[in-house]
């Protein structure tokens, strides 16, 4: 009687938790390719536009150094064979002296225009996560995911892929003309296969 009663307790338990189970929502999810977005975003092409020019500027100043530089080397030669071994061996010290200094010319130029490019582009990209968190949001997205070349999407059904609404948005931002996007003014109109 006892094992009746037990064994009636537990199945009841097993049909009250049954009962009272919350049915599963589905997620609404969608992804930014971060590789399109970054190369198609107005401020990500003009940042990589300055820099290009500020290291061709200040290049051009070192290149006229290491120009001179192959000179005086070109004239050592000359000399060394007219003057002989002792002479260059005593000679040599001054330009390596002046090589080094280049070299460290050229290293400093380098790490300057790369701190100061990658402080920009850290702003930049934490600007567009922001855009994104703000943009998930305001269309109730639970999840936005990243994919690129090292894809953590691998199947999307049509319509989840926001990165060009993304790219409008974030260009019309940048211009100073920010209208935003509804998560279904961004589904793509002739759609016929799934992202894969």
């Amino acid at each position: 009687m006892k094992k009746t009663i037990l064994m009636l307790g537990i199945a009841g338990l097993l049909f009250s938790c049954n009962n009272t189970a919350t049915p599963t929502s589905e997620f609404k999810t969608a992804y930014v390719d971060s590789a399109k977005l970054m190369k198609e975003y107005d401020e990500m092409k003009d940042m990589e536009s300055k820099y290009k020019i500020q290291s061709e500027e200040k290049g051009k100043s070192l290149e006229a150094e290491v120009a001179q530089f192959q000179r005086q080397v070109q004239e050592f030669q000359a000399t060394a064979r007219q003057k002989g071994q002792a002479w260059a061996e005593q000679a040599a010290a001054g330009l390596q002296k002046k090589e080094q200094e280049l070299q460290f010319k050229q290293q400093t130029l380098m790490q300057s225009l790369q701190k100061e490019s990658g402080e920009e582009m850290e702003a930049v990209v934490k600007k567009v996560k922001e855009h994104i968190a703000e943009y998930a949001k305001k269309n109730k997205l639970e999840y936005v995911f990243n994919t690129e070349e090292a894809s953590t999407v691998i199947y999307s059904k049509e319509g989840n892929d926001i990165t060009d609404a993304m790219i409008k948005e974030l260009n019309a931002k940048y211009k100073g003309s920010a209208t935003p996007a509804k998560l279904e003014e961004t589904k793509p109109a002739a759609a016929t296969e799934d992202k894969k």
